[in-house]
């Protein structure tokens, strides 16, 4: 395997491991048994998982973009509608979250990166249309 789709492989990764952190935060602030600071704890999260989760799915579309890669394409595409989905599914969430925790941040999470999934998605399927060229035959 080429170190595109590795690359690929680790973006996936950290798209799903930003929704499951997201996830988790928003279900622990519909009822939590002790304070919590929502503000910092989002920024770490975009920080440490769909910063990263981003760099790397443009480092894999910029290595295979010049001959096209379908695996790479799949996966770039799997994690932007990974990351769309489980926005969807947080902004379900902010209607039950307790008053005192729906800051800024809370709130503009989920549609924000609603949006920043699909230039994902449409990134990933760029690679898609890009076809291998052919080489040329010389004879003599």
């Amino acid at each position: 395997m080429a170190i595109e789709k590795y690359i690929a492989v680790a973006s996936l990764g950290l798209f799903v491991m930003f929704v499951g952190e997201i996830l988790t935060l928003y279900d622990f602030m519909i009822d939590p048994p002790r304070e919590v600071q929502p503000t910092p704890k989002i920024l770490q999260f975009i920080s440490i998982s769909v910063a990263p989760a981003m760099i790397l799915a443009g480092v894999s579309f910029i290595m295979a973009k010049r001959y096209g890669s379908k695996p790479v394409s799949t996966m770039i595409i799997a994690g932007g509608a990974i990351m769309f989905v489980g926005m969807v599914i947080a902004n379900t969430l902010v209607e039950d979250i307790d008053e005192r925790y729906l800051v800024f941040a809370v709130t503009i999470t989920p549609p924000l990166f609603m949006g920043v999934s699909i230039p994902v998605m449409i990134t990933g399927g760029l690679l898609f249309k890009i076809k291998k060229k052919r080489p040329k035959k010389e004879y003599f």
